[in-house]
């Protein structure tokens, strides 16, 4: 009822009236459209209806024409066919010439760019597709800074037609995709939106015919090496013979999945939230119990969501989910995904790791009694002993903190978490957001982890690779490596088994 008065107040005071846009969308009605054209029938279709013909290009005004100003035609010459990307380039300018919109092209040697790619299966068209888009985002970024407008109203077109959806539905199918891949190409996604989905490629080379247009024919796309042309040309034909419709069948089906899609990555996203229990460069811990207790649905999307924050190329196809999920109902083991991450469980956390972050630089455990050598070559020591019959504990542990000047401490192993028992361990990684602990010889007080090592000048630059030890990824701080140990971590009268740490600096 309150927003529907406000909304009243507004007409009747005159703020906002039809046919009168606020400035805000007024603005987004003069920000860039990028058409991405290839040269081929699509891409040229769409380019003839943004400038003649209402599109929809989920701005909010449904199907509308677009100010010519607005468009610009960006054209990415991939440089893999000689005089045919030559040739592709120059249709493409030309056409833009003929229209009046400006045209931006870009020349990438994608061969090149394949073969020297950081991931070993990278290919042609994986690489092409990325320096597309990547071309993309440049133009509508540099465009929206001289037209004055957010980045975010700017729109990239692509001519993505229903064939399209329904051939990657099928490649999808193929490699074993989740309810993700089988949503096929979303109608928009951010700046980039799709406004020729609901068409076919038949009738937009019909639009073209019968206005005598022609267009670039890319000979590639009779390569059936490729599995797009190996779908498009062995795969859908039989299939539309026996079911004509079959495109648009599949495209309401993608719909279906991407509505459902999105709400369960939804409630997928809150999951991941809760079930993280570290987080650092290169590196997740999740709680593997509570994933494993999870909804299988939502288990699945909480592991490819961690997989991609992690490695944002790796190319994850429903086994390496389901993998990952045996790991965690095992409660041990490890896997490795293509382009991707480790995986390991252990400790009841399951462990993600980029595959090119560097393993000494990483949180780990410590096992007790045991050692570990950090990035610098330091070596972090844990051991344990028994305190002698008849000795203070208590002295014992000052006369020790006294002597290695806070490069080795004696705390109860109690306390700690630890005893002699096989698996005891200790977790250590760097300085967290929000830490706090309790210094020795502050009788309890709380203190900012990073208040401490302010005050120990440690500089800012430093600080990420002091070890924090800690009794596992979600305790309490036991000792801060060459620092000072935690009040609730000392020794007493009444302890019996002593934890010594120590950081051992090389030499």
């Amino acid at each position: 009822m309150i927003g529907l008065t406000s909304v009243m107040r507004r007409y009747a005071t005159g703020e906002q009236r039809l046919g009168r846009p606020s400035s805000a969308a007024a603005g987004e009605m003069r920000a860039p459209v990028v058409l991405m054209v290839s040269g081929g029938a699509d891409s040229t279709a769409l380019l003839l209806l943004a400038v003649t013909s209402k599109l929809d290009i989920d701005d909010g005004r449904g199907l509308a024409h677009m100010a010519r100003e607005r468009l610009h035609v960006l054209h990415v010459n991939h440089q893999l066919r000689g005089e045919d990307s030559e040739g592709d380039e120059e249709f493409v300018r030309e056409l833009a010439r003929r229209h009046g919109i400006p045209c931006t092209v870009r020349r990438v040697d994608v061969a090149a760019r394949a073969r020297d790619a950081s991931f070993p299966d990278a290919n042609v068209e994986s690489v092409g597709r990325d320096v597309r888009y990547a071309a993309a985002r440049e133009l509508a970024n540099q465009l929206s800074a001289e037209f004055g407008t957010p980045r975010s109203a700017a729109r990239i077109l692509t001519a993505h037609t229903a064939d399209d959806r329904a051939e990657t539905f099928l490649m999808n199918a193929m490699r074993g995709s989740g309810v993700a891949g089988l949503s096929s190409i979303p109608r928009r996604r951010n700046r980039i939106v799709r406004p020729l989905l609901d068409r076919t490629h038949e009738d937009l080379c019909d639009f073209l015919r019968m206005r005598g247009i022609v267009w670039r024919e890319d000979t590639t796309n009779a390569d059936t090496r490729y599995l797009r042309s190996f779908v498009r040309h062995r795969v859908m034909p039989p299939i539309k013979e026996r079911s004509p419709r079959v495109v648009s069948s599949l495209s309401t089906t993608c719909d279906i999945l991407s509505e459902e899609d999105s709400y369960l990555t939804r409630v997928a996203t809150r999951a991941f939230r809760d079930l993280v229990r570290r987080r650092s460069k290169g590196m997740l811990a999740l709680d593997a119990a509570k994933l494993g207790a999870c909804e299988v649905a939502i288990a699945r999307r909480v592991v490819r969501m961690a997989m991609l924050e992690l490695a944002p190329q790796a190319r994850l196809e429903a086994r390496h989910v389901d993998a990952t999920l045996s790991l965690v109902a095992a409660t041990h083991g490890s896997i490795s995904t293509p382009m991707g991450c480790d995986v390991r469980v252990e400790y009841g956390l399951l462990f993600m790791r980029a595959h090119s972050v560097e393993r000494s630089g990483e949180p780990f455990w410590l096992h007790v009694p045991g050692d570990h050598t950090l990035l610098d070559g330091s070596r972090l020591m844990a051991r344990l002993a028994d305190v002698p019959m008849g000795s203070d504990p208590v002295g014992m542990a000052r006369s020790h903190g006294m002597e290695w000047e806070g490069l080795s401490v004696m705390l109860d192993a109690g306390a700690c978490g630890v005893s002699r028992a096989p698996g005891s361990c200790l977790w250590v990684d760097g300085p967290v957001a929000g830490d706090l602990l309790c210094p020795l010889g502050m009788h309890g007080q709380s203190k900012k982890l990073s208040d401490l090592l302010n005050e120990a000048r440690i500089p800012a630059r430093d600080r990420a690779s002091v070890p924090i030890v800690r009794t596992g990824p979600r305790g309490v701080i036991v000792w801060v490596a060459g620092v000072r140990a935690d009040e609730r971590a000392r020794c007493t009268q009444s302890t019996r088994l002593l934890l010594e740490l120590s950081l051992v600096r090389p030499d």
